[in-house]
């Protein structure tokens, strides 16, 4: 609330005092619903009066009817303007703002009980209004047994460090309830859905789920002071940055009437990596870069290290014939390396259209570039990446792999406009200076439509033959 201080030196002008300004302040939609509740209700109490008088006067049917739409309107006071104004009072703290939704069986709880109150306020059968109570009793005790249920509450969500796509990964859910003697039932933990936080905006990732967690996980029981944990299994359909607003813990114990939801504010953001499984397309191509890598590489190394024995590894032309016939079993010749195997791989973002099938292509391309980065990680090559606009050195591709993958998680295809213009870009050329470094460029361009920095020691993969 805006409070009003006296002028001082110095200030330019004073501020008038308004009477009227604490009206504005006033929760006018809160009063609304309370005298839209006392008129509801004290309606609802002359039906109630004028369903008796009618029975007594012998107009059963209109008692009855009268009877009916008391309990019907008295019924939606309870359920949608109570809670409303009670979340506005020392209520709330209380409340935990927790959540109520009626379940089937809740339903039918409810038309028990407005049937036992048409017959009690027909008949005046004392048994009847004992019965009623009970039932009455039992929602507030449901009520309290889940507020209690829910309190204290804690959760911890743990995930793998590196998440990939269309993989199956596992991840850890521990819910640690901090209640001191009272242990926790039935307790049920989803992701919170953005769109029940009117004017939030949700990080939608690439793929057209938005949550991290989509199944909801149920947790039967967890002792007092201590901790249950829940491995989950979680696969992410497309690369890109998935976030989770929150968590909502929820309990249909102790009755299982109504569904009591509490939210967990925990917000986690998380980058999920392209699939490095090899693929149709990386099984075809990889052979023939594969080949054109060792046919560049091959020959670079002369000095004789050492004569070893053959292993089933080993090719048939490093075999030493003589040092075998000697010692009567294979050996082979290792030789010295002037210089490691540098590849450069270059990812070309820029497309001419983004159509749903071209859409499909790059995506075929983002994979093929993961698969290839993961390839020379094994291989332990040298390795630099480049892409339109993100570099890496050279370096061991070990420690590059991660940081293409990242890259490659986040790319976009860009439009070009103007294909006649500028489809070489200075980026595509590698700025290593080495004599041994061997470029593979990934063009998301179709063939022929552009002229790319290729050479002698260089392998062009366009997108259209993926």
């Amino acid at each position: 609330m805006r409070t009003l201080s006296r002028p001082r030196l110095g200030d330019a002008k004073p501020e008038r005092w308004n009477p009227w300004r604490p009206l504005a302040t006033i929760d006018r939609p809160g009063w609304r619903r309370f005298f839209l509740a006392l008129f509801g209700l004290s309606f609802s109490f002359f039906l109630a009066l004028l369903s008796g008088a009618l029975n007594i006067s012998g107009n059963q049917a209109f008692g009855h009817l009268c009877a009916a739409l008391s309990l019907i309107l008295a019924g939606i006071v309870a359920v949608k303007t109570v809670p409303y104004l009670a979340r506005r009072t020392a209520l709330e703290r209380w409340m935990m703002k927790i959540e109520y939704e009626f379940t089937a069986e809740g339903a039918i709880y409810l038309v028990v009980i407005a049937v036992i109150i048409v017959a009690a306020l027909n008949t005046g059968n004392n048994l009847l209004f004992i019965i009623l109570a009970s039932l009455l009793a039992g929602i507030l005790v449901s009520g309290i047994l889940s507020k209690i249920v829910l309190s204290e509450l804690e959760l911890d969500f743990a995930l793998p460090e590196h998440l990939f796509a269309r993989q199956p990964m596992i991840s850890r859910l521990t819910l640690h309830n901090r209640k001191w003697f009272l242990p926790s039932f039935s307790v049920t933990v989803a992701a919170r859905d953005p769109a029940r936080k009117k004017g939030s905006r949700a990080a939608a990732p690439v793929g057209p789920r938005t949550q991290i967690l989509d199944e909801p996980v149920y947790l039967p029981y967890l002792p007092r002071r201590s901790s249950v944990t829940q491995h989950v299994e979680l696969t992410f359909p497309r690369r890109g940055r998935y976030s989770q607003e929150g968590f909502r813990v929820s309990t249909k114990f102790p009755f299982g009437f109504m569904k009591k939801t509490r939210e967990v504010p925990a917000r986690q953001e998380i980058l999920v990596l392209p699939s490095v499984r090899p693929t149709e397309q990386f099984t075809r191509i990889l052979p023939l870069v594969s080949g054109e890598v060792e046919s560049y590489f091959k020959g670079h190394g002369h000095d004789l290290y050492s004569i070893r024995d053959y292993q089933e590894s080993d090719t048939v032309r490093h075999v030493d014939w003589k040092a075998s016939a000697r010692a009567r079993q294979l050996k082979v010749r290792e030789f010295t390396r002037e210089d490691d195997r540098r590849v450069v791989l270059v990812f070309d973002a820029r497309t001419l259209m983004a159509n749903e099938q071209t859409l499909a292509q790059f995506e075929k391309a983002v994979d093929l570039g993961a698969c290839l980065a993961w390839h020379f990680a094994e291989m332990g090559t040298q390795l630099e990446f480049r892409t339109n606009d993100f570099e890496t050195a050279m370096g061991s591709a070990r420690d590059v792999a991660y940081q293409a993958l990242e890259s490659l998680a986040l790319v976009e295809p860009k439009v070009v406009r103007e294909p006649g213009k500028a489809l070489t870009p200075s980026w595509a050329t590698p700025a290593s200076t080495h004599a041994n470094t061997f470029q593979i460029i990934i063009s998301c361009l179709p063939r022929g439509s552009a002229m790319v920095a290729a050479g002698s020691a260089s392998h062009v993969v366009y997108m259209d033959s993926l």
